[in-house]
Parts: C-alpha cells; structure tokens; sequence
C-alpha cells in the first residue's frame, strides 16, 4: 500500500466508524460518506500533499475510492 492509500484511509477511519473500505470501493454511493465530507477531503488533501485541486479536478470520479484519489493525488503531484 503505497503513502498516499495509507494517509487517505487513516483521514477516512476518523469518519467512517466500523467499516473496512476497500481500495475500489466508492465511498459515497456505499453510503461511508456524504457529500459534505467531500470537501473536508479536498481540504485536507490540498494540505497534507501541498497540492492545488482546481474546479476542472473537482470531478467526483477523481475522488471516489481510495484509489481514484491516489490516482488523482499522483498526477498533481507530477
């Protein structure tokens, strides 16, 4: 698991309580979160890997399961 999935999935476990999520599991349509929490982890991945999430990178595909946001942290990261 690379430090990007590890660093996501911790930021996940203080809000989603008793539930494994799965890689490729898309968080909002299992009902782990809302939406409101989509921009509490905009923020805090803008934070933690000193990116900038443009509105174009706003798309909800890019941040729908861990590994579309590891996905989408890496290609701003380049």
């Amino acid at each position: 698991m690379s430090d990007i999935k590890s660093d996501v999935r911790a930021f996940l476990s203080r809000y989603v309580k008793n539930q494994d999520i799965q890689d490729d599991e898309d968080i909002f349509s299992s009902g782990a979160v809302n939406s409101l929490f989509a921009m509490q982890l905009i923020m805090y991945l803008e934070s933690r890997f000193s990116i900038r999430i443009t509105n174009q990178e706003m798309n909800p595909d890019n941040f729908k399961s861990i590994n579309s946001i590891e996905q989408t942290v890496n290609r701003l990261l380049a």
